[in-house]
């Protein structure tokens, strides 16, 4: 039955705000220097006429989302175009409830079919579902925000019966046999409701940043920040590293988690994780590494916490059993993870957990949290290199969801310029001190933005449907 407090999205707006990387960063076989945030403003109204509005961010991360022989450059336009499309048809759709349901329906019923239309107009290489969701996720976030500012509440206080008025059974299936049953349960059930203050942070090393001095090259920025790794773990207390790998040379590969790990652990570093970015094609190639390590660094093979999407993330189109991996290290979907069904195969392919990401929607990533949860597999939440306002849903879901060690947040290795605006609001979210983020800046309705208080300059908008 409908509620009084449903919604329908009246009004959205998008901005493009470019940044520029002070590093490059590598994604699988790409290196990236700069990027497009994409912002949206919603306005949506409820049955009594109440109105309010509502911010969602991402970065367009296309070297993540559309690996491609296509320049960056075509890839952002067509992912820029997409967003503005989706704006009009977000607004056209007329579709009505709590964030949860116009999330799901929008994808269901508008997001495909949005992006064969995009597809066929453009020719050439199509654009995945995944840049598709991605460009969706600041409009799903703006949503559940504007949600939240409506009824003067925090949003993680709304995922329950007394506002949806569908639960979890209308979203997703439990595993045949499994006897789990999600009738008359809510995200709520699965969230954690006193959510920590601050958590362990995730610094990421990435393919091309430099360990030590003796690979200074000289083309290094001299802009205040730390280049080499051991100045970043001193300066910011880290605990917790995750090492970008090739996944196309296993020399290479080994080699990096071995410097890594050593540069660490003198450091006071306790955990690593080790991300492929899909680029291997075959389990073997990671058992070795693994093997390797175990046998000739068993410190690090020891405290490498997880493995995360080794393998291509077009799960359908590559079904590879991974067992042998998971036997070794708790085995976590990233790219792979797009909504609830592709944990569910990639659980029968042997997959251990889910690394969630408010990037793919804030709707989807709740129900796959309580499909996984549901069915005993460990959470993470990994970053998109996130600045500015997308970093705010990004750290309160990871509080949120209850993972197995903390968040990843990097975008104040890459581009803290970005984000000053912010950082004077939430200085605790924007500086990782003594290998944490605080997040007691976070407060108030929605995702607790504070925006009135952010001075940020927006660029014209883009579009106002």
């Amino acid at each position: 039955m409908p509620k009084p407090t449903d919604i329908r999205v009246r009004e959205a707006a998008v901005y493009f705000l470019p940044i520029s990387f002070r590093v490059p960063l590598k994604f699988g076989p790409e290196t990236v220097t700069s990027a497009v945030c994409l912002r949206v403003r919603v306005r949506v109204e409820d049955g009594q006429g109440r109105q309010a509005e509502g911010w969602g961010e991402t970065p367009l991360s296309v070297s993540w989302v559309w690996p491609s022989t296509l320049s960056v450059t075509e890839r952002a336009r067509r992912m820029e175009a997409f967003s503005v499309r989706v704006a009009k048809l977000l607004v056209d759709s007329g579709l009505q409830g709590h964030p949860m349901e116009l999330g799901h329906d929008f994808q269901h019923q508008h997001l495909l079919p949005a992006l064969e239309a995009t597809n066929a107009e453009a020719g050439g290489a199509p654009m995945p579902y995944l840049g598709a969701l991605v460009a969706f996720s600041a409009f799903d976030i703006a949503v559940h925000d504007a949600f939240g500012k409506l009824l003067e509440r925090d949003v993680y206080t709304t995922y329950n019966a007394e506002f949806m008025s569908r639960d979890l059974s209308a979203y997703v299936q439990a595993e045949e046999g499994s006897g789990i049953d999600f009738s008359g349960r809510y995200p709520a059930d699965y969230l954690i409701a006193d959510a920590p203050q601050t958590l362990p942070v995730w610094h990421l090393v990435g393919g091309v940043d430099t360990l030590e001095a003796s690979d200074l090259t000289g083309s290094e920025p001299n802009d205040g920040y730390p280049v080499l790794l051991d100045d970043w773990i001193k300066r910011d207390g880290l605990k917790c590293l995750k090492v970008k790998l090739r996944g196309t040379d296993a020399a290479w590969d080994y080699e990096r988690m071995q410097r890594v790990g050593r540069i660490g652990f003198a450091n006071g570093v306790r955990w690593l994780s080790a991300d492929f970015n899909c680029t291997v094609k075959d389990p073997a190639y990671v058992n070795e590494i693994m093997d390797r390590l175990l046998s000739d660094e068993p410190e690090i093979y020891a405290r490498t916490l997880y493995v995360e999407q080794p393998f291509p993330y077009d799960l359908e189109a590559n079904q590879i059993d991974v067992r042998s991996v998971s036997a070794r290290k708790p085995l976590f979907l990233d790219e792979s993870a797009h909504d609830w069904e592709f944990v569910r195969l990639g659980r029968r392919l042997g997959w251990s957990g889910v690394a969630l990401k408010t990037c793919k929607t804030q709707t989807g990533a709740l129900l796959s949290l309580c499909w996984a949860k549901a069915h005993g597999m460990p959470l993470m939440v990994q970053d998109l290199t996130n600045p500015m306002l997308a970093m705010i849903p990004h750290v309160k879901l990871a509080a949120h969801a209850g993972t197995i060690q903390g968040v990843e947040c990097n975008a104040m290795q890459f581009y803290p310029e970005a984000s000053l605006a912010e950082e004077q609001v939430h200085p605790g979210l924007f500086n990782r001190r003594d290998g944490v983020i605080d997040l007691s800046s976070v407060k108030g309705s929605g995702f607790g933005y504070r925006i009135d208080e952010i001075r940020r300059e927006l660029p014209p908008e883009a579009v106002v449907a």
